[in-house]
């Protein structure tokens, strides 16, 4: 079972006990990302807040934050269940017989009846008004933004050329009362469409949907091919077609049942200042030029909720939304490369930064061809490191990956650097959007293979039982003592054999933030160090500190997110009155 609307999976998450509702006023300027960030690291509910200074309308976030209620909304058990309908869609060879053919009718007969359908009238358009964005309960999520953002807009444009719609999730941070602007980054699809329009010269009509059920909302983040309709695809996830009405101001077709619809254009000729906005990395995505969105009308339904989210410091709700996508699109790749058996993003990789993947190995050499498949396939080739590993290695139990690393990948020629396209977001490489990635090659090596010096099964067992030690160690360095890490790495290199250097304000036991600095930090060529030792065992350095001109980078380094101190103080002065 799927959702009409948000209000709908509202209520099927407070019959759960999934939904807390908050009485006590709140303010979003910080006070609401406080408390849901404090709930969000507690793997806690879904909160509704019902009173928000400065606004008539109710705020509720956190609706996805946990596999149970993104299943839910969905309308699976699990998420590898949509995997299986997809898989089995694309099973080519059950249709080759004719009793394949006829057992198959019943699983394809959904497939006509997925395709939006357009309706005369729709709830998000029961109340019609002038564009007033101060009425709506914006938060400001972290103390650096750049201002107030709305951080869970579907926005809907249309191709001038081919007239297919599309909708993506591009934040918007509010200027004032009509305006805001239109975080495009340059490989999405909204810039591409944007770009189109600006060659025509004509005014680009833009609707943004807000408060859509959770299928309408995944499928506004999934790395969907182009021809592909994004509510195609919520259509398939419901077993059913969304409802699409007509813009007011345009002839974009929006989710008849949304909360909230914003419609308006960009003006091809204007950019402005965004940013900083506290990301799904952990940190600040630094400012830029973007262009802007005027607002023309504001359409909703009579008693609307307004949804939100924020991101920064996993785990957060939109962890929950990459590893659906982990899940969902895993058929996909299996198709272009069918000896990959499974697939995991660890969340302190933030999904473009880390990948492990297990395949049936073949051949020499074999972890380099998926390598080379995987980069160039979409949005994996944004992925800044890739673990290759054997198709028995349970990957989704990291301990065991790191043991399987460890074993594995024993000579420098393991470790493949692959220069290309990196995620916008990337802070770590000298370039903004290219770079270097890291491929690594943990399968067990065939005969023909050079294997290199394996560690002991008693070395790698006692580098896990007791991090720290000489095997494996990580620790704080201080970039004031004179020396640059790179320099301490190779002074080290002969007492371990995997040395992490973290910077002096991180707590090396809490092995997650390490991982986290780990992904986001690096740049494959510059900060890593693997040299073969004099005893024929493989070193092992990285650098995941905070980098500046003395370690090669030129470029602006972004802060990590943290709240104040004193909204954290207010906060826990009057947890109680929240009744969580």
């Amino acid at each position: 079972m799927t959702y009409r609307d948000l209000t709908s999976y509202m209520r099927a998450l407070e019959q759960r006990g999934w939904l807390k509702t908050i009485e006590r006023e709140v303010d979003p300027e910080l006070e609401i990302t406080e408390i849901t960030d404090r709930i969000s690291k507690q793997i806690g509910p879904a909160l509704l807040f019902k009173h928000v200074k400065g606004s008539p309308y109710p705020l509720v976030i956190n609706l996805m934050g946990t596999y149970e209620r993104l299943s839910l909304g969905l309308g699976v058990e699990s998420l590898d269940d949509i995997a299986k309908r997809i898989t089995g869609y694309l099973d080519v060879k059950s249709y080759s017989t004719l009793i394949g053919k006829i057992k198959a009718i019943p699983s394809l007969a959904p497939l006509p009846f997925i395709f939006p359908r357009r309706v005369r009238h729709g709830a998000c358009q029961e109340v019609i008004e002038a564009p007033d964005l101060d009425t709506l309960p914006i938060i400001k999520c972290w103390p650096q933004d750049g201002g107030k953002y709305i951080t869970l807009p579907l926005v809907f444009t249309k191709d001038p050329e081919t007239g297919q719609q599309n909708v993506g999730m591009y934040r918007l941070q509010v200027y004032d009362a009509q305006t805001t602007g239109m975080h495009w980054h340059l490989h999405k699809d909204g810039r591409e469409i944007y770009e189109k329009y600006r060659k025509i010269g004509r005014r680009m009509p833009v609707s943004v949907a807000i408060g859509c059920d959770p299928t309408i909302i995944y499928s506004a983040t999934a790395p969907l091919p182009k021809m592909i309709d994004e509510m195609i695809f919520a259509g398939f996830l419901k077993n059913r077609p969304v409802k699409m009405v007509k813009s007011i101001t345009n002839d974009i077709l929006v989710p008849a049942d949304a909360e909230f619809i914003l419609e308006g254009y960009v003006d091809l000729n204007e950019k402005r200042r965004e940013g900083p906005f506290g990301d799904h990395t952990g940190y600040y995505s630094l400012e830029g030029d973007y262009p802007v969105f005027h607002l023309e009308k504001i359409t909703h339904k009579r008693h609307p909720v307004y949804p939100t989210t924020i991101v920064g410091k996993p785990p957060m709700e939109d962890c929950y939304l990459g590893k659906a996508t982990e899940r969902i699109f895993l058929p996909l790749l299996k198709l272009q490369c069918p000896e990959i058996v499974d697939m995991d993003f660890p969340l302190e990789g933030v999904f473009h930064n880390c990948a492990i993947v297990s395949i049936k190995k073949a051949f020499p050499l074999h972890g380099n061809k998926i390598l080379s498949a995987l980069w160039g396939l979409g949005q994996m080739m944004y992925t800044k490191m890739i673990i290759i590993v054997d198709d028995d290695i349970a990957i989704h139990d990291y301990s065991n990956v790191v043991r399987t690393l460890l074993a594995n990948a024993t000579k420098p020629s393991h470790f493949i650097l692959s220069e290309g396209p990196l995620d916008a977001l990337d802070h770590a490489s000298n370039r903004p959007l290219q770079g270097f990635r890291l491929g690594i090659d943990a399968t067990r090596k065939l005969p023909s293979e050079d294997s290199g010096k394996p560690l002991s099964v008693d070395i790698i067992e006692k580098a896990l039982s007791s991090i720290g030690t000489d095997e494996l160690a990580i620790q704080t360095f201080d970039k004031q003592n004179g020396i640059t890490a790179k320099v301490y790495l190779s002074q080290q290199q002969s007492r371990h054999h995997v040395l992490v250097l973290v910077d002096n304000w991180i707590d090396p036991k809490n092995l997650s933030t390490v991982a986290w600095k780990i992904f986001n930090n690096i740049d494959p060529k510059r900060d890593l160090m693997i040299h073969t030792r004099p005893d024929g065992y493989l070193f092992i350095g990285i650098d995941a500190t905070k980098k500046g001109p003395e370690d090669g980078l030129e470029r602006p380094w972004p802060d990590d997110i943290v709240m104040s101190d004193e909204v954290i103080a207010s906060v826990s002065e009057r947890w109680q009155s929240y009744g969580l």
